[in-house]
């Protein structure tokens, strides 16, 4: 990701997450803390399709946000873009990765588990609309990244 990306992943992220969207400002501030985030992009012929970001400190990594275009859904890209946050999350010396997901995504819940992310927590009422968080887990291997099982997202 780069700087002038922001605002448009800000428009994105008003569009595909309009209830608990997170304001412009604070990807600008998480784009700044480059000791512990590392966002990025994936593009299509030039054209922004989706956006991820991880935050690691210490042996802990956290899975800030994954977003892709409803119509660019299905083709690899959110597989694609949850590999390198886990290539980054090892690089920085993470021994474990958590994430947060909407109880009702079952897409996303889907593509965490074929990664070996496992459901420890629910947070009740954790998003604004009242629906539940899945806190998920997954310890990290050493070496090369895992590879996911089963049908591509």
């Amino acid at each position: 990701m780069r700087l002038e990306d922001i605002p448009l992943v800000g428009a994105l992220e008003q569009m595909l997450f309009p209830i608990d969207a997170w304001p412009l400002e604070l990807f600008y501030d998480e784009f700044s803390l480059v000791e512990t985030r590392a966002y990025s992009v994936a593009e299509i012929d030039g054209h922004l399709v989706g956006y991820c970001g991880v935050m690691v400190v210490g042996e802990i990594a956290d899975i800030q946000t994954i977003g892709v275009l409803p119509e660019h859904e299905g083709k690899g890209i959110g597989t694609a873009m949850l590999t390198g946050m886990l290539e980054e999350a090892r690089r920085r010396g993470a021994a474990e990765t958590l994430l947060e997901v909407r109880e009702d995504n079952p897409r996303a819940r889907s593509l965490y588990e074929r990664f070996g992310f496992e459901h420890i927590h629910t947070r009740r009422g954790y998003y604004r609309d009242g629906v539940n968080a899945h806190v998920m887990r997954l310890v990290l291997e050493t070496g090369a990244a895992h590879e996911p099982s089963g049908d591509e997202s």
